[in-house]
This record gives structure tokens, sequence and C-alpha cells, in this order.
């Protein structure tokens, strides 16, 4: 499981833990039981606490995305039949919208905004393969 943190990114270092965590799972890339790294090394991996580690777990396992066996660590938790893309989604979409907001924009500015990048930005669709 690679996760990168942004030490520009406003989020929280634990926040950016958590939402590259349930990016993970939501694309599959972390399946269902499948071990996370400690706490320990995962803070060591990323070079922060292991307090922000350990905050970004407890977050995660309150969210039913992960869950920890005592003695044997923290795991992927089998899909609950939440569809956690859509969830991933509207925590982008939320992101957005506090960011849109704290610099004076409106709900109607950054959905116009949205499009107008979209009309002019190259990127893969995941759902289509182009």
């Amino acid at each position: 499981m690679l996760i990168d943190l942004d030490l520009s990114d406003v989020r929280p270092l634990y926040q950016q833990i958590v939402d590259e965590v349930r990016r993970a799972v939501a694309l599959g890339d972390l399946g269902p039981e499948e071990p996370l790294p400690s706490v320990r090394a995962l803070a060591m991996r990323l070079r922060v606490n292991p307090n922000t580690v350990q905050q970004a777990y407890r977050e995660l396992e309150r969210a039913g995305v992960v869950y920890s066996r005592r003695g044997q660590g923290t795991f992927a938790a089998r899909p609950d039949g939440t569809d956690q893309r859509a969830l991933l989604l509207r925590d982008v979409a939320e992101r957005a919208l506090k960011d849109a907001r704290r610099f004076g924009f409106t709900p109607h500015d950054l959905a116009g905004a949205v499009v107008r990048a979209a009309e002019t930005e190259v990127y893969d669709d995941p759902s289509t393969g182009a």
C-alpha cells in the first residue's frame, strides 16, 4: 500500500493517511482482510509521529474501513455493502466545497470551475479505460 503525504496540503497528516487508506480500499488496491502496515512501521516510512498513524487508524476503525486484532495488527474490513467509491467522491466534494468557501467562492462558482477544468483537462477516466 502506497501512502504519500503532502506537507503543503492543508489537511492534517492523520487525515491524509485516512484519505489514502480509504482511497486504496475504494479502488481495490487494499483488499478485504489485507493487513495494513504496523503503526510503528508506517510512522517510520512516512517519517511522522506514531501517534499520527494511530489517530488515523482509530478514525478508520470508527468508520468501519479497518479493524484491529489484538496482537495481530490492523486489517482492511470486509465490504459492508457501502459504496466506498461514492463515499470517497463525497469526501472529495466536501473538501472542495470547504476550500471554495474559505476563499469566498460559492458552490455554483466551484461547479462551474469543475466543468471548465474537465473540459480542458486531459485525464485518464478509470470508468472508461480512456
